[in-house]
């Protein structure tokens, strides 16, 4: 067994496994910069040392797995919080991009852009006292077209809608029964089910034929969500109005001081007269 540190996550190689867990419990493993970062390391070092898939995980504080971006980062400058370069938006692209399985094991609440960085990766194991909320709605941010389409993709239309709009919790169960996820245990059988029905299948297959495989996924999920250059102009234009709008700031800050949003923008602000 293989062991290496960085500074949040933690980092075991066992038969040619890379098991990468967040370790900033203190902070609720936000996505910082530095934790994306460093996730970004883990996920390099798991795959230069020949590991057939990496599992990410976490240790947990009040039951929280990850409470997704650390709101303290976020910009406030009129500048883009989800642009294609930020930290955040460079681990999910290497998740996605890594040559073997990640697999997400979750065994609390995931909140914001944790969720991301679940559907990004190519398979989800949750405890069933697990639940999964995407919160952009909550602060005011925009939430990327990239992301989006991680959900209507994952989880079709309607539960994508439902989640962003709503911005409330959905339960493993629910998670399994819409395909957000794979597979759901009760928390003391977590572990044996990413052993048994996991891990030790990728252990005996070809990783050869599995990156490959994976290789074409992501490929394949590109080309089903192509939009026009038009399109995409539109939804740059939609987002930057909302990043540079008081409720951005009056979200962020509320966050900050720990109290209730007081939004006072209108659907109308965003001249959407044309959809």
């Amino acid at each position: 067994m293989e062991q290496q540190e960085f500074k949040l996550v933690n980092v075991t190689i066992d038969d040619r496994i890379c098991f990468i867990e967040m370790n900033n419990p203190q902070r609720l493993n936000c996505l910082s910069d530095q934790m994306c970062s460093d996730i970004v390391a883990a996920l390099r070092y798991g795959y230069a040392s020949e590991c057939v898939a990496i599992v990410i995980k976490a240790k947990c504080r009040n039951g929280v797995w990850s409470a997704g971006h650390d709101i303290r980062e976020l910009p406030q400058d009129g500048s883009d919080p989800l642009a294609y370069d930020v930290p955040m938006e460079r681990m999910l692209h290497h998740i996605q991009e890594v040559a073997i399985p990640v697999i997400a094991c979750v065994d609390g609440t995931v909140w914001g852009g944790a969720c991301d960085l679940c559907l990004s990766c190519d398979m989800i194991v949750a405890a069933r006292n697990a639940t999964f909320a995407i919160t952009p709605a909550k602060i005011g941010i925009p939430y990327n077209a990239s992301g989006i389409m991680h959900f209507v993709n994952q989880l079709g239309l309607n539960k994508a809608r439902e989640m962003f709009f709503l911005a409330t919790p959905i339960e493993a169960d629910d998670a399994l029964n819409v395909g957000l996820i794979n597979r759901v245990a009760e928390p003391e059988e977590l572990e044996t089910l990413l052993t048994e029905h996991f891990l030790a299948p990728l252990r005996r297959n070809s990783v050869m034929s599995v990156s490959a495989i994976k290789r074409q996924f992501r490929i394949l999920s590109k080309s089903s969500a192509a939009i026009s250059s038009e399109g995409f102009e539109r939804i740059n234009a939609f987002r930057t109005r909302v990043y540079k709008s008081a409720d951005y700031l009056e979200g962020v800050h509320a966050f900050l001081e720990k109290r209730a949003p007081q939004f006072k923008g209108k659907a109308a602000d965003l001249d959407t007269t044309s959809i």
